[in-house]
C-alpha cells in the first residue's frame, strides 16, 4: 500500500478558507494510526507524565507510551530522567508499579542492577556461580537506554525518536510567550489530579481544546461571564494554537477570599487567561492564580486517557485552610472537561461516516484547529517522504 492509498493530505495545508480537515483515515484506520505514532508522537516532544508523581529521589513511575515501555525516575541530583523500562540482559520489564526503588533499579529476572543514573552496577553470577564479572560483559556499555527528556510546567516531555531539536528550541515560542509565567508551581493534590477515559482519537481532544467556537453551546456556565466575543485566537504555526480570553473570573471562597497570584505578571493577567494546545499532545491553561496541564495519552485509535494536574502559586501544604477552595476549583475544571466528552466522542463516531471529507473550516472561527491539522499533515508528509 502506498502512502497516497493511506490518505490524501494535499488539501489539508491549504489556507483555512479553502482547506479540508484531515481525512477520516486519520481517526479510524489502524495503519494511519501507526504512522502517526511515529510521525507525530514519537518524532516530536510528547508529554508522557507529571514530575509531581515522582517527587523524591528514587521515585520511579513505569509508563506505557503506545507500546514503548518507559521508566521515569527522580535521580540523585533531583532531576527527572526517562529510561527504557527494559533490562539490557534479556529484555525483562524492570519496574511494574510506581514507587520508590531505594536507589537501585533491580531486574526481577536475573537481578541485574542499575543505578539511578542508568549505569549497570551489578551482574550477579554472570560468569558462573559466585562469579559476578565476565570479560565479555562490559558494564560501561550496558547501561539503561535513556531517552531525551525535559520537564516544563511539571509535564515530562520525551522525544522517543531522538530526532527532534532540543526542547528549548522546539518550545521556544511558547517559552517566550509565557516567560512571565515561568514561576514555581505547586500541585494542588487530591482532587486536583484526575483522569478521564474518553472514547475518541487523541487529536480530536487537541482540536476541541484549541478553539472557543463551541463555548456558547457546550460550556454555558463559562459563557455567562467569558463570552465567545471575549475570546481571541492564539496561532503559532508549527508549534501551538489555542484561545485566550480577556475576561477571567477568579474563584472566591465563602468569605470572598481568593488564591494568591503568581508574582510579576503583567496587567493582561489581571483579567485575562490563555489556553494552548502545545503540539502534539499537551493542553495548557494559564491564569493569574492557578494553572493546569492535561496530557493526552492515546491508548488506541479511538481511546484516549486524559491526565490532568492543577497547580498554584503557593504550596497547599502550607495553607491547609485553602483545601476546600482547591477541591472546589478542581471540581469546576473537571466539570468543564467532562462537558467536552460527548463532543469529542461524537466526532469520533462521525468519522466512520464514509461521506465525511474532512470537513469545512470556518475561515474566521476555526483558525486554531486548522493550524493543528496543517501541522499534523506537514509532519506526516515529511515522515512519508523520508521513508
Amino acid at each position: 500500500m502506498t502512502h497516497s492509498d493511506l490518505s490524501d493530505l494535499s488539501g489539508v495545508t491549504a489556507p483555512v478558507a479553502t482547506a479540508r480537515g484531515l481525512p477520516n483515515a486519520h481517526y479510524v484506520d489502524p495503519q494511519v494510526f501507526a504512522e502517526e505514532r511515529e510521525a507525530l508522537l514519537f518524532g516530536n516532544w510528547a508529554g508522557v507524565g507529571f514530575a509531581k508523581d515522582i517527587p523524591n529521589e528514587g521515585d520511579a513511575a513505569p509508563i506505557d507510551f503506545l507500546g514503548v515501555p518507559l521508566l521515569a525516575i527522580r535521580d540523585g541530583a533531583g532531576d527527572v530522567r526517562v529510561y527504557q523500562n527494559t533490562c539490557r540482559h534479556r529484555g525483562m520489564i524492570l519496574v511494574e508499579e510506581p514507587g520508590n526503588i531505594r536507589g537501585t533499579i533491580r531486574c526481577p529476572y536475573h537481578s541485574w542492577c542499575y543505578g539511578l543514573d542508568g549505569t549497570l552496577r551489578s551482574t550477579p553470577h554472570v560468569g558462573g556461580p559466585g562469579r559476578n564479572l565476565h570479560e565479555d560483559i562490559k558494564r560501561d556499555d550496558l547501561g539503561l537506554v535513556e531517552f531525551p527528556s525535559y520537564v516544563y510546567r511539571d509535564v515530562i516531555f520525551v522525544n522517543v525518536s531522538r530526532k527532534a531539536p532540543p526542547f528549548e528550541e522546539y518550545a521556544a515560542k511558547l517559552l517566550e510567550r509565557w516567560r512571565e509565567h515561568d514561576r514555581p508551581i505547586y500541585p494542588g493534590g487530591g482532587r486536583s489530579d484526575f483522569v478521564l477515559e474518553v472514547k475518541t482519537n487523541w487529536k480530536l481532544a487537541v482540536e476541541n481544546f484549541c478553539e472557543s467556537y463551541h463555548l456558547p453551546w457546550i460550556h454555558p456556565g463559562l459563557n455567562t461571564y467569558s463570552r465567545l466575543e471575549d475570546h481571541y485566537h492564539i496561532e503559532e504555526p508549527g508549534a501551538f494554537s489555542g484561545q485566550g480570553t480577556y475576561v477571567y473570573r477568579q474563584l472566591e471562597g465563602d468569605g470572598g477570599e481568593k488564591f494568591p497570584d503568581f508574582e510579576g505578571l503583567s496587567d493582561f493577567w489581571d483579567a485575562g487567561a490563555e489556553y494552548v494546545s502545545f503540539f502534539p499532545n499537551v493542553l495548557f491553561g494559564a491564569q493569574r492564580d492557578h494553572a493546569y496541564a492535561m496530557i493526552l495519552m492515546p491508548t488506541g485509535i479511538d481511546q484516549t486517557r486524559e491526565l490532568t494536574g492543577i497547580y498554584y502559586a503557593f504550596d497547599p501544604a502550607e495553607q491547609p485552610e485553602k483545601a476546600a477552595m482547591i477541591d472546589r476549583n478542581a471540581d469546576l475544571w473537571k466539570g468543564v472537561f467532562e462537558e467536552d466528552i460527548f463532543v469529542v466522542e461524537g466526532m469520533q463516531r462521525g468519522r466512520y461516516g464514509p461521506g465525511f471529507d474532512g470537513g469545512k473550516f470556518s475561515p474566521v472561527m476555526d483558525n486554531p484547529t486548522h493550524l493543528f491539522h496543517a501541522w499534523a499533515a506537514d509532519q506526516i508528509q515529511k515522515y512519508r517522504d523520508a521513508r
